[in-house]
């Protein structure tokens, strides 16, 4: 894609073919920047998931059948060929989300880095022998469910999408996966590369809106095991489609409302850089792990607050494609209507506004779903901009005077995702990280994610671990066998 202009057409996988939806019938996909036509791709329907599911289950067995060694070479080339079209996926990623370049060109390497981690882990899949009895050999095996379903957000489509067929092919699945309809023009790269490195069937990609698309993946009788990151709203439809169908095993990576606690051993200006760093403004908040509560001791209060806002004001907001540029529009004409009617709660609901609250001023943000970086303090937990995830460049500040009070603010939202402890004492970190009640916690760190290590929320944040050998292991049933001796 070397000129803006150019129309990038995506299809869909299935069966190893790239095809046009049954229906006849594309959705567009536009710049969030410009509001420009940048691409579109096939509105599938269920009678795309049947063909899915159908081509899915035929290649089954036999990617099955193959050694974990096997199926783990797979995975190396299809990694191998998405580095080798880095570029090409990563213009097009940036021009499809408003994503900057510069923040973008990490999701594109972990991408294939998901790939290459999952293939090594072959052997992992391994039962146990259990000494239940003396004239017995009880032993466990794993076997794959069969057919996966995978549901992808608009914030990270590639990395997404690649770790979502990582983990079920690795276990010995053929996968269905859901691009956003947001930004699913990356989805027809991943599709081009897997349909020449690929068995027939082994991986189909479904473009088009979550209804019908998801709604037939969740409600397919036969399609057991399915895997969603997004919303909790969307997460908690997902469970009641499925459960309206047959017992299904479903795990959900969903939203965040993640605090960001800093004691009063911390310097005021390392934490500023963390916060605007961790609020994830690179991605105009749009992340399940943004920081968007920042809890403050009282005695710094001042100091960071005046910090924060100034370097918020300061961020420097441009094309995507720029790689000067800070921060880029919001993904959706109808995510940015939400997030600026968030953004007007908190003032309803008094809040202090500090810096940003609403669109740019220039010529170049007369178009695109652009938002400035917003700051607002005073915030309580009772406010809405202080319990609801925003999704967006909205960051809230609070403050605490004692440690019980920083909890309670903590663990004040029906979310557990992730948390931010900063302090130079050990037994204060520890003691927080027991508390808080959030599945992925970083003491004097912030973001980072590790593969190896399970990700994955509490309370409404989710269901299940990704990142680690729980989300293989996930991906198959134990079935237990007693031989009498």
């Amino acid at each position: 894609m070397n000129d803006r202009t150019e129309l990038q057409v995506g299809l869909m996988l299935i069966g190893g073919e790239l095809v046009e939806s049954e229906s006849g019938a594309w959705l567009d996909s536009v710049n969030p920047a410009t509001e420009e036509l940048i691409g579109r791709v096939p509105a599938g329907t269920k009678a795309d998931v049947e063909r899915a599911y159908e081509a899915a289950a035929a290649a089954q067995p036999a990617w099955a059948a193959l050694t974990p060694a096997a199926r783990g070479a797979y995975l190396l080339k299809v990694a191998a060929a998405m580095r080798e079209r880095a570029d090409e996926i990563l213009r097009i990623e940036v021009m499809d989300t408003g994503n900057t370049i510069t923040k973008m060109k990490g999701d594109v390497l972990q991408a294939a880095k998901a790939l290459e981690w999952f293939a090594g882990l072959g052997t992992e899949l391994k039962g146990e022998s259990i000494p239940a009895s003396a004239d017995n050999m009880h032993i466990s095996i794993r076997e794959p469910y069969g057919v996966v379903g995978r549901i992808v957000p608009f914030n990270h489509p590639i990395k997404f999408a690649s770790n979502a067929i990582a983990g079920p092919l690795m276990a010995g699945n053929t996968v269905i996966v859901k691009p956003p309809e947001q930004s699913p023009l990356s989805a027809g790269i991943l599709g081009e590369i897997c349909r020449e490195l690929l068995p027939a069937g082994v991986v189909n990609i479904v473009t088009g809106n979550g209804m019908p698309v998801g709604d037939a993946i969740a409600r397919h009788p036969k399609i057991k095991r399915i895997a969603f990151t997004g919303s909790v709203p969307t997460g908690m439809a997902i469970q009641r489609a499925a459960a309206e169908v047959c017992v299904k095993h479903v795990t959900l990576e969903l939203g965040g409302k993640n605090p960001l606690i800093v004691f009063p051993d911390m310097d005021p200006a390392k934490i500023a850089d963390v916060a605007i760093g961790a609020m994830n403004f690179a991605w105009s908040g749009q992340s399940c792990g943004s920081a968007s509560r920042l809890l403050v001791h009282e005695s710094l209060y001042d100091d960071v607050l005046k910090l924060v806002t100034e370097k918020a004001a300061a961020l420097r907001l441009g094309d995507p494609l720029d790689g000067n540029s800070q921060m880029g529009p919001l993904n959706s004409k109808k995510h940015y209507d939400r997030v600026c009617q968030m953004i007007q709660k908190g003032k309803d609901e008094k809040a202090r506004l500090m810096t940003g609250g609403g669109r740019p001023e220039g010529k170049q943000f007369e178009k695109g779903y652009w938002l400035q970086p917003t700051v607002f303090a005073e915030v309580t937990p009772q406010m809405t901009i202080g319990r609801e995830e925003i999704f967006g460049p909205v960051l809230s500040v609070f403050k605490w005077k004692d440690e019980k009070e920083a909890i309670d603010i903590a663990n004040s939202t029906e979310y557990g995702l992730t948390a931010s402890i900063w302090t130079n004492d050990l037994k204060t970190a520890l003691r927080m990280a027991k508390a808080v009640q959030s599945g992925y916690i970083w003491v004097n760190g912030a973001s980072g994610h590790f593969y190896g290590t399970q990700f994955g929320g509490m309370k409404n944040s989710g269901l299940g671990r990704e990142e680690g050998i729980d989300e293989l292991l996930s991906y198959t049933e134990v079935k237990t066998i007693h031989i009498r001796l």
